[in-house]
């Protein structure tokens, strides 16, 4: 049953939520300030949160169809190109016909973006040792088994395959 004005409960400033999905509106919560962190870290190199991935991407494996990029970072084509877009004016990417097909176009990394991956490397660094802080190797290790089975459960089924039935209703902790 979709959620009714009623069960919304909205706080000033506060994210919206519904009731009876406390665990969603955690990951929603942890998931957002990550992004707020990760972006105060990555301020200085001229990125924004999502562009890191990308340019780490073309830092592993090389230049790349943009095609292939759409695909591997699970976005649609338009955020890419606008990405690639932004990237390729601040110097970063550059953009060009495939010789093979000229339809595709390769993304390559340029001197400026290389000059970016120790930095954008440390901000990661940072990132994780914030977002681990105060945990036990066991707090952190089952911590990641945790967010495997999250990700598991909502890869294997697609939110319109879930039926909003009360037939499995969620854990109320």
């Amino acid at each position: 049953m979709p959620p009714t004005p009623e069960s919304i409960q909205e706080e000033p400033g506060a994210v919206p939520t519904v009731a009876g999905t406390p665990m969603s509106e955690a990951i929603f919560r942890a998931a957002r300030v990550h992004r707020m962190v990760a972006s105060n870290l990555l301020r200085e190199t001229g990125l924004y949160p999502g562009q890191e991935l990308l340019m780490m991407q073309l830092w592993e494996h090389g230049e790349q169809r943009q095609a292939d990029l759409i695909k591997t970072l699970g976005l649609d084509p338009s955020t890419i190109t606008k990405m690639l877009q932004r990237l390729e004016q601040s110097g970063f990417v550059t953009r060009k016909p495939s010789h093979q097909d000229r339809r595709a176009v390769i993304v390559s990394t340029t001197r400026a973006g290389y000059a970016l991956r120790d930095r954008v490397q440390q901000a990661w660094r940072e990132l994780e040792t914030i977002t681990a802080d105060g945990f036990t190797d066991d707090e952190y290790d089952q911590t990641m088994r945790f967010l495997a089975r999250i990700e598991a459960n909502l890869i294997s089924t697609p939110p319109t395959a879930r039926d909003n039935s009360t037939e499995n209703p969620p854990h109320p902790h």
